[in-house]
């Protein structure tokens, strides 16, 4: 069973980019309902373009939020300074779904992945650990003020020959002074090499149109849930098709993505597979699975071991990992998975 190429390329995007900031107004605007409410019912999106800013969805809570003020709050912080006109159209969630939801049953009909692999510390593939490094680290060097001109908005991507890097792309938002032989130099200097280590400089690309100041809300859109792939295994394992962001834990797109994780990662580091590759489908309202897969990196399954380590129905998820609680926008850029202090990248004996 082979997951991902010989060849391939995965990509990351920073704090600022558009759609990233949408996602994580959509977990800032959960974490502060479940802060007051842990049975808070969130779906949020947040959509951006051009000085506007729409937070939509559906809310059933106690907690009193101000979606308005924890919107700028989180693109404040991330570091834009751009006037912004925000909108707030939040209804409560439909009783159809409630009817299904209040007796334990999935939020949400699905199918949701969980991998795991041994080759990182992360238990991440390499491409995936190191394209979400150089994006971090492009937003460290940018809020220390090691590189002044850095701006927000920003993408990295890398192509690997199993775990060897062929190629590294950079685009990075910049000041419009700074010009892109000092861009390139820098980034080789204080992002690349650190990371990457010796690569020939005609396998490094730098905001390959020669320009980019223009970026976040100004230069384009932003949606919560668009960038799935960067938010989980970068395209390289299967996706049922849901977003995490804004969702709260009753909406299996989210939390049962989160326990195939658990599950995938938990089967490698007890030495049942070098790569393991969990999944689960749901139907809304219904609390027992649909069907519960897992297998190792040559096909064999490991399904009893699974469903007896493990329980997928939506309640007994929301208990073991406890997720009532405010922890999401820590997770709404970077990936979802391979970072410390998450329920989800626990480690237990088998």
């Amino acid at each position: 069973m082979i997951f991902y190429p010989k060849y391939h390329s995965v990509e990351s995007v920073t704090s600022g980019h558009p759609d990233k900031v949408c996602d994580q107004i959509s977990d800032a605007v959960l974490d502060a309902c479940l802060a007051k409410d842990p049975k808070s019912r969130v779906a949020i999106e947040v959509m951006g373009s051009h000085g506007l800013l729409l937070v939509a969805g559906e809310v059933t809570t106690k907690a009193k939020v101000d979606y308005e003020k924890i919107a700028r709050k989180v693109y404040l912080e991330i570091g834009y300074k751009e006037k912004l006109e925000v909108i707030v159209h939040v209804a409560h969630q439909s009783p159809d779904i409630a009817i299904g939801v209040d007796t334990g049953g999935a939020g949400d009909q699905g199918i949701m992945y969980g991998f795991a692999t041994d080759e990182t510390p992360e238990y991440l593939p390499t491409g995936i650990a190191l394209v979400h490094k150089l994006a971090r680290e492009l937003e460290t060097l940018r809020k220390s003020g090691k590189l002044s001109w850095l701006r927000p908005d920003g993408k990295t991507l890398v192509t690997l020959k199993g775990k060897e890097v062929k190629n590294v792309l950079v685009s990075t938002q910049h000041d419009k002074k700074a010009t892109l032989p000092e861009i390139k130099k820098a980034l080789i200097k204080h992002l690349i090499k650190p990371l990457v280590g010796d690569l020939s400089e005609e396998h490094i690309f730098v905001n390959p149109t020669g320009h980019f100041v223009v970026g976040g809300f100004a230069a384009d859109s932003g949606l919560t849930g668009r960038k799935i792939m960067v938010d989980t295994y970068g395209g390289l394992i299967p996706h049922g098709g849901g977003c995490f962001s804004g969702k709260d834990p009753t909406k299996v797109d989210r939390s049962a993505a989160y326990m195939c994780r658990f599950a995938a990662k938990n089967l490698v580091v007890n030495g049942f597979a070098k790569k393991a590759l969990v999944s689960v489908a749901y139907a809304i309202g219904r609390a027992e699975p649909l069907m519960v897969e897992a297998m190792d990196e040559n096909g064999k399954s490991l399904d009893k071991i699974v469903n007896k380590y493990f329980d997928f129905r939506p309640l007994a998820i929301i208990e073991r990992l406890n997720l009532r609680r405010p922890m999401y926008q820590q997770a709404a850029a970077y990936g979802h998975f391979g970072k410390s202090g998450l329920p989800w990248e626990e480690t237990i004996k088998l």
